[in-house]
């Protein structure tokens, strides 16, 4: 059935290129395809290669990339998605967990058959892939990935006897104990990285929320998350990170600087800000992947990074189906993560960045990436995060039980309240 449900995509597609109807195919004269890129997602050099690349392989089409900011690109896609599409981008940058609240409205082209058949969609990291889908459609094609690792002070183990980065949770608990001596920070762990805990909740088994019949509710309070918040409390306690902020109140980079921290949690690239506000940890730095429950595998993370989406009303969709696909292939995405110092949107293929430690850190843990719920409504629980109070009050001594229902509550709240 499902073979045969295929040959009719295809048959159908086939006669619709022949007849001239899908807009955007056949014939000689030449199509700009407009693609929206998020400004510093991809260098200039990056660019220039591409778009050589890519227009001598289709000489019927010109690209035209425009640059975008972050700040108020939300409602820019959105007003984007809702015009008529002649003026508008064909393709677009988006954020992984942003990509569910524009398939929302029938908006974005389905894309499940090219992944299915062409682009390999079982083999995409599943913290990129798993936010762009819908009921078993793909909608948001992985391009890039960026997660948390353990960026640590290599002189620092050495002293306190710490051999080798660990490689299991318990391993860490107590290296990070060693550490957490003489003056000294075993880890700095804000009270708040609540990105943090969601790895340790996964681990675990559990999740931040649960959907049941098209309803979502809060799932703090399942034993699986429990034990994910006893962990973040025995780690976070080895060290002096406030209770009531988060990782950049103050930014955990100066923190880090000042040099009496072993380990801190956080993106790769933020060892360069530690550096230039203290030059003399430059070859003191070293990385490792979050640890897992056991050696076999790191920790689960939260998945950061970009999908490429195409507008439904998009003008150009042959043309922008092969931009997605040549910017998504091995070839562009490899070369986009070495130029970038990126995560590549497959694992088989992070041997491109094993030669940066910290990238190559960030993808060994990106294999067991995950996103936050998949569902539109997610943003109305971040606006008023109850995961930060939660995580506070019991690092604070507060019961967890009983405070992980109390946020379960409000998030099931949120989530609902913005579903209308």
């Amino acid at each position: 059935m499902r073979r045969r449900l295929l040959a009719s995509l295809c048959v159908s597609a086939s006669l619709l290129t022949a007849c001239g109807v899908v807009p955007g195919v056949g014939g000689t004269d030449r199509h700009t395809v407009t693609v929206w890129l998020m400004k510093d997602s991809a260098s200039r050099s990056f660019l220039d290669r591409f778009t050589e690349d890519f227009e001598r392989d289709h000489p019927n089409l010109d690209l035209d990339i425009r640059i975008q900011e972050w700040t108020g690109i939300g409602e820019k896609v959105q007003t984007a998605l809702e015009g008529d599409g002649e003026e508008g981008p064909d393709v677009i940058e988006v954020g992984n967990t942003q990509v569910p609240q524009y398939v929302d409205g029938n908006r974005l082209l389905d894309l499940t058959l090219e992944s299915v058949t062409k682009w390999g969609k079982e083999e995409w990291l599943p913290g990129l892939a798993e936010p762009g889908q819908r009921r078993f459609h793909q909608y948001g094609i992985p391009w890039y990935a960026a997660n948390r690792v353990v960026i640590y002070r290599k002189d620092l183990f050495e002293q306190a006897g710490v051999t080798a980065p660990p490689r299991t949770r318990e391993d860490w608990l107590a290296a990070t104990e060693k550490l957490n001596t003489a003056g000294d920070q075993g880890i700095y762990l804000a009270g708040q990285d609540w990105y943090t805990l969601a790895g340790f909740i996964w681990d675990e088994g559990g999740d931040l929320a649960t959907e049941d019949g098209g309803r979502w509710e809060g799932a703090l309070d399942t034993p699986a998350a429990l034990r994910g918040m006893d962990f973040y409390r025995r780690l976070q306690s080895l060290g002096e990170g406030p209770i009531h902020a988060d990782e950049e109140h103050p930014p955990q980079a100066g923190v880090f600087a000042a040099g009496k921290v072993a380990q801190i949690i956080a993106v790769p690239g933020l060892a360069q800000a530690v550096v230039r506000q203290n030059p003399a940890l430059k070859d003191k730095l070293g990385f490792f992947p979050v640890p897992g429950k056991t050696g076999a595998e790191p920790g689960a993370v939260f998945t950061g990074g970009s999908d490429l989406v195409i507008p439904r009303n998009t003008d150009q969709r042959k043309g922008a189906i092969d931009v997605v696909a040549a910017l998504a292939g091995a070839e562009w995405n490899t070369d986009l993560a070495r130029t970038m110092n990126y995560v590549p949107n497959k694992a088989e293929l992070a041997s491109a960045v094993a030669g940066e430690d910290g990238v190559a850190a960030m993808a060994a843990g990106a294999a067991q990436g995950r996103a936050t719920p998949s569902t539109p409504e997610w943003a109305a629980v971040e606006a008023d995060n109850p995961i930060k109070d939660y995580m506070t009050r019991v690092l604070g001594g507060a019961d967890p039980a009983t405070e992980a229902r109390r946020a379960s509550e409000r998030i099931t709240q949120a989530l609902s309240l913005s579903r209308g």
